[in-house]
């Protein structure tokens, strides 16, 4: 849930019970002009909440399909609300300019008083229910937040020791390299020094040969 929406429903939710309070109150006034400044305070807070209403279809549309389509339909009550508020005050309005008279505008204005004051207690009623509901699903947004926190926390742990571990492996791969290094050039150089004593021991066996050749030869030419 937005927080934004829930306040901006939050203020039209207060201004809603507001001028419904001043409508009960400004229905049964005689004409004059307390009754023209009580309807004038009304009229402004149509303004004020004409002002919210945009506010929440703006901050609505600005959200994910999923929860967009939740707080549009949140928001045409509170326009059937704000209509219904729109038609009391035009009623109210134009009760000036009737010419009834003071019995038949008491009269009236208390069966109106009787009928606003039901709305205005349902309106409450929906009000809180829906205040209620909004704080539900913000603990329910918060719990499921914390348990992703605890969630990213423990993969991130999960990822820290997995990097040790290749890190530690990479050690040792390259400790393995650095061994294999010194034994190839350890079998080298003993290739090397066989090569050479094959050479020396050929070299002293050909030199024996030949001396036993000559030793030979002397002998029988004499």
């Amino acid at each position: 849930m937005s927080e934004v929406f829930e306040g901006y429903e939050r203020q039209y939710c207060e201004l809603s019970a507001n001028l419904s309070r001043k409508c009960d109150s400004a229905g049964p006034l005689p004409d004059g002009e307390d009754k023209k400044q009580k309807v004038s305070e009304i009229k402004a807070g149509l303004d004020d909440a004409d002002v919210l209403i945009r506010k929440m279809d703006l901050e609505a549309r600005s959200l994910q399909p999923s929860l967009k389509a939740v707080l549009l339909a949140k928001l045409r009550e509170y326009k059937a609300d704000l209509n219904k508020l729109k038609k009391e005050v035009k009623k109210i309005s134009s009760a000036n300019t009737n010419p009834i008279s003071r019995e038949e505008l008491m009269e009236s204005g208390m069966a109106d008083a009787h009928a606003v004051s039901g709305d205005q207690r349902e309106r409450l009623a929906m009000s809180t229910e829906r205040l209620n509901q909004s704080s539900d699903r913000i603990k329910e947004s918060r719990r499921t937040m914390l348990e992703t926190e605890d969630l990213g926390v423990s993969i991130l742990q999960d990822l820290h020791q997995q990097r040790e571990t290749l890190l530690h492996s990479h050690k040792k791969l390259h400790g393995v390299d650095d061994a294999i290094d010194k034994s190839k050039k350890v079998l080298t150089s003993m290739s090397r020094r066989m090569s050479r004593n094959k050479l020396i021991v050929g070299s002293i066996i050909a030199a024996l040969v030949l001396a036993i050749v000559l030793v030979l030869y002397f002998k029988f030419s004499h």
